[in-house]
């Protein structure tokens, strides 16, 4: 009974932690700097990094999903970032189930880079495709989009692995 009792509670605490991570990461990206738009990491895919880099292909994909749609409420719709997101949590369950990565921080910050420039990517497609503005204009704010993007969610990456990882590393050694 005892035993039940402890794990429903570990239970309860790691699907608090983990929505209470994905509800700070939302907080978090409604803080902008003046006249700084574009040094702002984007939390969504940081936190799809993060629970990808340890989970199946599925489980990326749709985490990466349900933060896409979260954020699709939270700012627009128009060009989705469900596809992108998607795409970056599966890619990255991909890698973690190659090997091609140790898991450390700079292999989270480096795939956090890439993952960045990823969607960004797709986005600009979805608005090439989906939209009414010039193509030169989509491509040279993605290109400064992108770029800073990538940057700054690497440099963040770090700091919301380190707790989730150290928490879920500890949850599955009590299982």
């Amino acid at each position: 009974m005892l035993n039940r009792q402890t794990r429903l509670h570990r239970t309860s605490l790691n699907w608090l932690i983990t929505i209470g991570s994905v509800g700070l990461c939302a907080l978090l990206s409604f803080i902008h700097l003046p006249n700084l738009h574009l040094l702002v990491p984007d939390w969504f895919l940081i936190w799809v990094v993060v629970w990808s880099v340890k989970r199946s292909w599925g489980q990326g994909v749709l985490a990466g999903i349900a933060l896409g749609w979260i954020q699709d409420g939270l700012v627009s719709a128009h060009p989705s970032h469900a596809v992108s997101l998607a795409l970056v949590g599966g890619l990255t369950a991909l890698m973690q189930k190659q090997r091609f990565v140790s898991e450390d921080f700079i292999s989270v910050a480096l795939i956090t880079f890439a993952m960045a420039i990823l969607q960004q990517t797709v986005i600009a497609i979805q608005m090439s495709l989906g939209s009414g503005f010039p193509l030169e204009e989509i491509w040279q704010h993605h290109r400064q989009v992108a770029l800073s993007s990538a940057i700054m969610s690497s440099l963040w990456a770090p700091l919301v692995y380190a707790p989730l990882n150290r928490w879920w590393t500890w949850l599955r050694e009590q299982e």
